[in-house]
C-alpha cells in the first residue's frame, strides 16, 4: 500500500526504546526521513545504530520538560532535515504510583510534565510549520489508562486524558489547515516500561516474571482478551496509519490498541 509520505520528514519523541523506536522503524520503512529524540542515557545512540540501515535518520538528545531543549531540538532537526511534516509524541513516564493520598505533589507534577506538557511543547513547534505548507500529521500517544483510570497510578491517568483532551482541541484549531492531529491509546505493551512494572510485580509477589505477567493480565486487565501483552508493531502500525496521506480524513480520533482492555464504547 502507497503511503504517501514517501520524502517526507518526521520527528519521533521518546524513540530510544518500544513503541517510539518501532514508530521510527515504520516511517522509515515507509521512505520518510526521521529524527528521533530521547533524553541523553545512551539507548538514544543505540536506536540510531538499529534504525540506519533503514533510511535517513538522526538522533538529537534532549528533555521534553525542559523548554530550551525543546527549541534546541527543533532548531536542531531543521537545520539538518528542513520542518518536520509529521510529529509523533511517544515520550511518557508512568510516573508516580501508589495510594492517591500518598503521591505527593511532585510526583504529580513530574508526570504532567513529561506526560502531558511535553506533548503541549513539542506541539507548539510543530505546528506552525504544517500550517504554512498545508500538510501535517501529528499523533500524541495517549493510553487507555485515560479513559479507564487506575487507582494505583493515577497521576498517569491524569495526564493522558489530558494528552485525550488536547489533541482533541488541537484537531479542531488546526484540522482546517490540513494539519491531522489523532491520538493513539495502547494497553499493557512488551516494552522496557512494562517490564520494569513486571519485574516489580514479580518481587513483591515472589513469583517469576512469566507469572507476574499472568497474573497482572487475570487480575489487573481483564479486559484483553488476547491475554498476552501487545508487540510494539501492533502499536507502531496505527501509528504509521494516522501518520499517512490515507489518513486525510482522520482527525481528532484517538485509536485503540489495546486487546479490548477498556469495557465501554465511549471515550
Amino acid at each position: 500500500m502507497d503511503l504517501g509520505i514517501e520524502g517526507r520528514i518526521a520527528l519521533v519523541s521518546g524513540a530510544d526504546s518500544g513503541m517510539g523506536k518501532q514508530s521510527a522503524r515504520e516511517l522509515l520503512q515507509a521512505g520518510v526521513r526521521v529524527a528521533i529524540t530521547d533524553v541523553a542515557d545512551g539507548t538514544l545512540d543505540e536506536a540510531l545504530q538499529e534504525l540506519t540501515p533503514l533510511g535517513e535518520v538522526m538522533a538529537v538528545a534532549g528533555d521534553v520538560t525542559d523548554a530550551n531543549d525543546v527549541e534546541r531540538i527543533w532548531a536542531t532537526v531543521r537545520s539538518r532535515l528542513g520542518d518536520p511534516d509529521i510529529y509523533v509524541n511517544a515520550a511518557g513516564v508512568t510516573g508516580a504510583t501508589g495510594d492517591f493520598l500518598d503521591v505527593d505533589d511532585a510526583g504529580w507534577l513530574r508526570t504532567l510534565d513529561i506526560n502531558l506538557m511535553g506533548a503541549v511543547r513539542m506541539c507548539r513547534q510543530a505546528i506552525p510549520a504544517m500550517r504554512a505548507k498545508g500538510w501535517g500529521r501529528i499523533v500524541l500517544f495517549a493510553s487507555e489508562d485515560a479513559v479507564q483510570p487506575y487507582t494505583d497510578e493515577l497521576p498517569y491517568c491524569a495526564s493522558k486524558a489530558g494528552v485525550l483532551s488536547l489533541a482533541k482541541g488541537l484537531s479542531k484549531q488546526y484540522g482546517k489547515d490540513n494539519v491531522m492531529i489523532n491520538t493513539v491509546s495502547p494497553a499493557f505493551i512488551h516494552t522496557p516500561m512494562t517490564d520494569a512494572m513486571m519485574h516489580k510485580r514479580a518481587k513483591e509477589k515472589g513469583v517469576s516474571f512469566d507469572e507476574a505477567v499472568r497474573s497482572f493480565l487475570d487480575e489487573e486487565r481483564p479486559g484483553m482478551v488476547l491475554k498476552r501483552r501487545g508487540r510494539p508493531e501492533e502499536v507502531a502500525a496505527a501509528v504509521l496509519l494516522l501518520c499517512s496521506e490515507r489518513a486525510s480524513f482522520i482527525n481528532g480520533a484517538n485509536i485503540r490498541v489495546d486487546s479490548g482492555s477498556v469495557f465501554t464504547l465511549a471515550g
